[in-house]
């Protein structure tokens, strides 16, 4: 019974940081699909990368108009659509 015990201890020491290193990078993989993903934009016909910097000026769109953050992919269509109005009204150059 203990050589098994030692192959099973062995075996779990070297397969327990493959499987959490894989697991980290599932993770990594998820919260980098999250910040490149692309939407569209149906009243203006366009489609807008969501990356840090368009992050970081949703933001700045809600805190100007006095709201709560709420995750841009949770919002619903009426809250993105009033999004990318304001934006294509604030360009890039604009940002403080």
């Amino acid at each position: 019974m203990y050589p098994y015990l030692k192959v099973f201890a062995l075996s779990a020491a070297l397969v327990l940081p493959a499987a959490v290193s894989a697991q980290d990078d599932h993770q990594d993989d998820r919260r980098n699909e999250q910040q490149n993903r692309r939407y569209e934009d149906r009243g203006h016909h366009d489609f807008h990368e969501w990356n840090p910097g368009e992050e970081q000026t949703y933001r700045r769109y809600l805190q100007e108009n006095r709201m709560r953050y709420r995750d841009f992919a949770k919002a619903n269509r009426r809250e993105q659509n009033n999004y990318w109005n304001w934006r294509h009204s604030h360009p890039d150059d604009d940002r403080r």
